[in-house]
């Protein structure tokens, strides 16, 4: 189950943080660029206990 929140988590900080991008404001954009990364970090973490079995 962990592995499915895990991804699911992954997919909206990616969505918000790609949103996050096309603002005026540099600072914000740049809150977005890292919560892309976040978002695409978290999706990797759901992948790996999907692949472990949720030990992880």
């Amino acid at each position: 189950m962990g592995e499915f929140v895990d991804k699911v988590k992954g997919n909206v900080n990616e969505a918000v943080g790609k949103a996050k991008q096309h603002s005026n404001d540099p600072e914000t954009r740049a809150k977005g660029k890292g919560q892309e990364i976040k978002g695409k970090a978290q999706q990797v973490k759901g992948s790996i206990k999907g692949a472990l079995g949720d030990k992880v």
